[in-house]
């Protein structure tokens, strides 16, 4: 496997330097990933009154959840919710909607709150435009930031993260898949697999991040 790049941006992205993952990508490198972009959302809103974490289900909810949970050690009280982009994809045509999908749940005002979206996996950009798209249904927030824990490449809209956890090249035949365990976060993991055919019936309903 090749070499990762492993970010934190803080006012624009920030190379903190070349980072050689274990091959089966273990919790540790994970949790330390978490922890990097949880200090640099701290380290730029210590003073934000209104913040709200909103994980795009469903790969980003429990992001969203570990995240604050870490701001809220660092003193920070951001509202954590969840944001359903089932109505907003582009391939809605192609793919029904799933049977069980998180609704959207936002606990306070969009309104002039600053809004970080999570998502696990950044790809295409298509679900954080989804996203947005969603979010702004709700209101207008002051600011809307966007934080990953993996940036696999392969963009098809203009989207960067904000916050970025670890960076890795993957190829599109292939599929980045992570699991963070609520009750054992000791069984985290990271794993690259071949994605899926599309014309695979049996394989489970997935989005283009």
């Amino acid at each position: 496997m090749p070499a990762f790049a492993l970010y934190v941006s803080g006012g624009g992205p920030q190379k903190l330097g070349l980072v050689g993952l274990p091959p089966k990508h273990d919790a540790k490198s994970i949790h330390q990933a978490i922890e990097r972009v949880a200090s640099a959302i701290a380290a730029r809103h210590r003073a934000t009154r209104h913040l709200l974490l909103l994980g795009i289900a469903n790969g980003g909810i429990a992001l969203a959840a570990r995240l604050a949970a870490r701001l809220r050690e660092a003193g920070l009280k951001p509202g954590t919710g969840t944001i359903d982009i089932s109505f907003h994809r582009d391939d809605i045509g192609r793919h029904p909607i799933p049977k069980e999908f998180a609704p959207t749940l936002i606990p306070h005002d969009v309104n002039g709150s600053v809004v970080i979206l999570v998502d696990d996996v950044l790809h295409s950009g298509r679900t954080v435009k989804a996203a947005l798209d969603e979010l702004f249904d709700h209101g207008r927030p002051a600011m809307v930031e966007l934080a990953v824990l993996i940036d696999r490449g392969g963009r098809r809209l203009p989207v960067a993260a904000d916050y970025l956890g670890l960076k890795l090249d993957a190829p599109q035949d292939e599929k980045v898949v992570v699991r963070l365990d609520a009750a054992q976060p000791a069984r985290d993991s990271l794993t690259i697999r071949p994605a899926p055919r599309a014309r695979d019936s049996a394989a489970p309903f997935t989005v283009a991040s």
